[in-house]
């Protein structure tokens, strides 16, 4: 069997009947926030796959920052890497706002959240020490994971009692390689929607001695009184030692950030490949961010909104019998069972016929035999958004309960 052939193999049914491309999508040219509107092909379409928690990605006072920023400064600079000719007083202020945001002493600017979060535990770790994580951790979790040459331990999903035994197997190693461990888990889960149990997972430190890491990608902005991330919904900021955000979900923007001790960031600064050897972010970014983060700070009822539409939607769901699993954020996974064939056929339903986008998961993602449609709720999504979705998904459930998607198969041209 050749290459090819077994990327066919793995492809399965799902590679015999769709493309990999959803097409070609176009958004409509607005000044101020604009409704979750996208045009597929010709077609107006209701959207809740976007990474705009907070809908700054149209924010007049973001677009005018971004604009400003290409005007001064061009796409270009500053053309190095920070420790070379990178560096500047725009960095370095979006450093200390961000560290004093999310209660740390000091932050380091990343390029882009997936590669940071390889990178941070790459640059953490070595063959001494060991890492424990949860079994649902993110992608970028696992292959930094995946670059790591010492024990790594899985915990079950959440359960507290699992990580208490991958603990003990993690120190009776490192009792003898003289290593460290690190535990790393996920502020607010993005596939389930269920916060990472931080209080119970630091009230571990009384009995082990680890460095407590969190992916708070979905959390920062969004989660906590002032939206600091889920160590402060939680209560918890001072237990958590490196805090991990990214600016891809509540600020629509590129990049992440880690924040942690002084001396721990400053290791970072001058240890994490992926940062040393690359380009720093370019300035009309990074003065795109500081006013993103400003309107995050300054404005609560943008989160208030996002809160509004995101219970809205899920009390909605749940009056009209939908599973939603374990979803305590805004986060809003829809479980249906289903094959995957009638999993693509309802997608493409929803599309086609009811003009509603939403993200499908299905296996190996989640068990075979069930379908999600992951729901992403933005301040910029109306109540009368949300009322059409629930009336669209009553619809197309009833069509999955009865069979209509093992008959009808819609073409993914």
């Amino acid at each position: 069997m050749d290459i090819f052939d077994k990327v066919a193999k793995r492809m399965g049914p799902i590679g015999q009947h769709q493309k990999w491309s959803h097409g070609y999508f176009s958004f409509p040219k607005l000044e101020g926030d604009i409704a979750p509107h996208m045009n597929f092909r010709g077609k107006e379409h209701l959207v809740w796959s976007l990474n705009n928690y907070l809908g700054l990605a149209n924010h007049p006072e973001v677009r005018e920052a971004d604009k400003q920023g290409a005007t001064d400064f061009g796409m270009a600079y500053p053309m190095g890497a920070r420790m070379m000719s990178g560096n500047s007083k725009y960095h370095e202020q979006m450093e200390q706002e961000l560290a004093e945001f999310v209660g740390k002493e000091d932050a380091f600017l990343l390029n882009f959240g997936y590669q940071g979060m390889v990178s941070i535990i790459d640059c953490l770790v070595d063959r001494n020490d060991v890492i424990v994580y949860d079994a649902e951790s993110h992608a970028c979790i696992i292959d930094g994971l995946r670059l790591h040459m010492g024990k790594r331990f899985v915990y079950q999903h959440n359960d507290i009692e699992s990580a208490r035994k991958q603990l003990e197997r993690a120190t009776k190693l490192t009792e003898q390689s003289g290593g460290g461990i690190l535990l790393i888990t996920e502020g607010v889960f993005g596939m389930s929607g269920a916060q990472g149990k931080l209080k119970e997972l630091i009230e571990l430190k009384k009995e082990f001695d680890f460095r407590l890491l969190i992916d708070d990608a979905h959390g920062f902005g969004t989660m906590g009184p002032t939206g600091a991330g889920t160590h402060e919904e939680q209560g918890c900021v001072e237990g958590v030692d490196i805090y991990f955000g990214t600016f891809a979900k509540s600020m629509a923007g590129i990049g992440a950030f880690v924040a942690s001790t002084q001396e721990l960031t400053n290791y970072f600064r001058y240890n994490m490949r992926s940062q040393t050897f690359a380009k720093a972010l370019p300035m009309p970014m990074v003065i795109g961010l500081l006013k993103r983060l400003e309107l995050l700070k300054n404005n609560p009822e943008l989160r208030e909104r996002l809160w509004l539409i995101a219970t809205t939607l899920q009390k909605g769901l749940r009056e009209r019998g939908f599973d939603l699993g374990i979803t305590n954020t805004m986060v809003t996974p829809v479980f249906l069972k289903g094959e995957l064939l009638e999993a693509t056929a309802l997608t493409m339903d929803l599309r086609e016929n009811y003009g509603i986008f939403c993200s499908i998961v299905v296996y190996p993602v989640i068990p075979k035999g069930l379908i999600e449609l992951r729901l992403i709720p933005t301040a910029v999504h109306t109540l009368e958004d949300v009322q059409r979705t629930l009336d669209a998904f009553s619809e197309v459930s009833e069509k999955l309960k009865t069979g209509y998607y093992k008959e009808h198969q819609f073409s993914m041209a």
